[in-house]
């Protein structure tokens, strides 16, 4: 395996989908490869997009939705000037858990902020930045939920069920604007099953 250039790859799924299975895997094969790579997340990935993270996931009182945005966004950018663009113009393999996508998902499609508001965000923040490659990991939600009954959830993770089904169905019609890009991998799979298709899809774009 062989990469000549820095690579963008994002992972993305429902809660409780199994992205982080899948990202923690996709991680080790590519280091056992001996490729530069950097592990990232958000929100977060420096200190202040961490605290961000920590205002957005843990508040205890309800946030306006266009707040949590620019919350998001503030976040975005600070991980991108400090992390991301470094890394890449370095020629590693970024690897981010979530990124623009899911502020599309979650506070368009899950909180009902105008798409165009964050469209006007991610091209002021990113300019031409966009994943390389995109991994949404879909699920039915009402599958996920039941995943997801054994552990302390964040607050998003304690949105009703319809908040997920819109969370859900604003993915899919990315994926379907961008085929190219966004890879829809079936989580009701085996956890075998998919790790051949994410590596799979791994090979493909860093041959």
């Amino acid at each position: 395996m062989y990469v000549t250039r820095g690579l963008f790859i994002t992972f993305e799924g429902v809660d409780g989908a199994g992205k982080s299975t899948q990202l923690d895997f996709a991680v080790n094969y590519l280091r056992d490869r001996k490729i530069d790579l950097v592990q990232t997340r958000e929100p977060g990935g420096t200190i202040l997009s961490e605290q961000l993270r920590d205002m957005v996931l843990k508040s205890t009182t309800p946030l306006d939705s266009d707040t949590e945005v620019l919350l998001m966004f503030a976040a975005r950018k600070e991980h991108i000037t400090r992390v991301i663009r470094p890394a890449l113009e370095s020629g590693a393999i970024v690897v981010c858990d979530r990124f623009t996508d899911a502020t599309f998902a979650y506070q368009g499609g899950g909180s009902g902020v105008d798409p165009s508001r964050i469209e006007t965000l991610e091209h002021w923040v990113q300019g031409t930045l966009q994943p390389d490659l995109t991994l949404f990991f879909d699920l039915p939600v009402d599958v996920a939920q039941k995943r997801l009954s054994h552990r302390e959830k964040d607050r998003f993770e304690s949105e009703a069920l319809e908040f997920h089904e819109r969370v859900r169905q604003a993915y899919l019609d990315r994926a379907k604007k961008e085929p190219a890009r966004i890879k829809v991998i079936d989580s009701s799979r085996s956890k075998s099953q998919i790790k051949v298709l994410v590596q799979k899809e791994l090979d493909r774009i860093c041959n």
